[in-house]
């Protein structure tokens, strides 16, 4: 545990100073960059100094072989005026030999005398010699051969080494540079971090101050994806907002005029009110008003419960022909009475899983609405098919129906067009609606009818699930 803390206290004292996340990452991509150049070029110097060295060792080898043979056939003469054919033919003079008998006693070769550090038979040798008055660096091996001779078979690795110093050098120089790109890389880098910051810092900073309208520029490369990401969001505040400035409008509107009449008739009954029976009937009426009111309040509740998404607990498989057949037995009287006729089609549809009340109630709703608009001795269609692998349910009537600008408002809570102010409600219906339905994953169309309007729920079916009859 001591030691444990010790090494606590000592990452403490040693944590990193710098608080700027930009200079960080531009410091961490600027140290992988010349941690992973310096092991690139280290394995460029490791592999060529090391095929040098393989090269000369099968040159040797080679050599020793052919000497070898010189030996079986020919015995230490033959060996010897080989050696010396290969001393005269050698033009770049870095061949070494060097031939000696049991006692020691040099036969051929330019080698002064048998190395002291030469002891194993199995092994290379590197070793600095002198030659001709200077002091050289020789890769040897030696082999033993009968009679107690032994031979050695070297090469003046002077020129390798040359090679080599100037391949370390090169690639030094090469470290040298790719460390200066890279820190011209970790200050672009740092840049780049700091201008998506200041961006995203300077719209946040206007959105905060009440300018909604703000949004982070597009470079065109990859922070641009931040960008949309926070301009998405930003673009749904602003549409939120604007949902609450309308709805809040709306409610100060509609919800006025039944208030004030409220208060007028209490007042009224309570300066003109001659018996009680008149106190009541006022009583009554601006309790009607109230209730109007309170359904009001009650509707925008479900709303933003559904729009929570609070009202999963109930979802189910549900087998909507069933739902759809005990809506149109409800709602065929109440048609009959009001002079309509009800169209019910329905197509082989797959389940889906959702909530079967709120379901019913927003095809309720949709029914209520086109028994409201439609004409008397007109026809109201509801029909469920398949569409895209989604089931879709429809009501259509063949009332006045909406403008295009209309239907693309026809959602937002308290509207209401211009075909139906004269008609009772509070243009909640088709947003509850739309509430339900994005609650079970779906969407909501409306589309002209030719007459009327057509509303039709898309609900996505259930994968992978067997197909229902009507």
């Amino acid at each position: 545990m001591k030691i444990w803390r010790g090494f606590r206290r000592l990452g403490k004292r040693l944590r990193w100073p710098i608080r700027s996340a930009g200079l960080n990452f531009a410091l961490a991509y600027g140290l992988v960059f010349i941690i992973s150049a310096g092991v690139f070029l280290s394995f460029i110097w490791w592999n060529t100094t090391g095929q040098l060295d393989r090269q000369v060792e099968a040159a040797v080898q080679v050599d020793a072989h052919d000497l070898a043979q010189r030996w079986v056939h020919g015995g230490p003469a033959a060996l010897a005026l080989a050696i010396q054919d290969r001393l005269d033919q050698n033009v770049e003079d870095d061949e070494l030999y060097l031939l000696v008998g049991p006692d020691g006693r040099k036969y051929a070769g330019n080698l002064p005398g048998w190395p002291v550090v030469i002891t194993q038979m199995d092994e290379f040798y590197e070793l600095s010699i002198r030659r001709d008055g200077f002091r050289t660096q020789a890769k040897m091996h030696a082999f033993p051969l009968s009679e107690g001779f032994r031979l050695i078979v070297g090469r003046d690795v002077r020129g390798r080494q040359v090679v080599r110093h100037v391949l370390t050098d090169t690639l030094i120089w090469a470290w040298v540079m790719v460390s200066l790109l890279a820190a011209g890389g970790t200050l672009a880098i740092r840049r780049i971090f700091r201008q998506v910051v200041r961006s995203i810092a300077r719209t946040t900073s206007a959105v905060a101050q009440g300018d909604l309208s703000r949004r982070i520029p597009l470079t065109g490369n990859e922070t641009d994806l931040v960008a949309q990401t926070v301009n998405t969001m930003l673009e749904r505040i602003n549409r939120l907002m604007d949902g609450v400035r309308q709805v809040s409008n709306a409610i100060a509107h509609d919800l006025r005029t039944p208030i004030a009449r409220a208060r007028a008739r209490l007042e009224d009954a309570s300066l003109t009110a001659t018996s009680e029976d008149e106190l009541r009937a006022a009583i009554d009426r601006a309790v009607l008003d109230l209730d109007h009111v309170t359904s009001i309040f009650e509707a925008l509740l479900r709303i933003a419960q559904l729009e929570a998404g609070a009202q999963r607990a109930a979802f189910t498989v549900l087998d909507i022909p069933s739902l759809l057949e005990g809506l149109s037995e409800l709602y065929e009287a109440s048609m009959e009475d009001a002079g309509l006729k009800l169209d019910f089609r329905i197509g082989v549809l797959a389940p889906v899983n959702g909530d079967p009340h709120l379901l019913q109630q927003a095809v309720a709703n949709l029914l209520d609405n086109a028994i409201k608009f439609a004409p008397e001795n007109t026809t109201i269609t509801l029909s469920a098919v398949m569409q895209k692998g989604r089931v879709a349910v429809s009501v259509s009537d063949q009332g006045p129906g909406m403008s295009e600008l209309d239907m693309a408002r026809a959602s937002e809570r308290f509207f209401r067009a211009e075909t139906a102010r004269n008609t009772p409600g509070a243009g909640l219906g088709l947003s509850l609606v739309q509430a339900v339905v994005q609650l079970h994953g779906g969407t909501m169309e409306l589309s002209d009818g030719k007459p009327g309007l057509r509303v039709t729920l898309l609900l996505p079916a259930l994968q992978n699930a067997k197909t229902l009859p009507a």
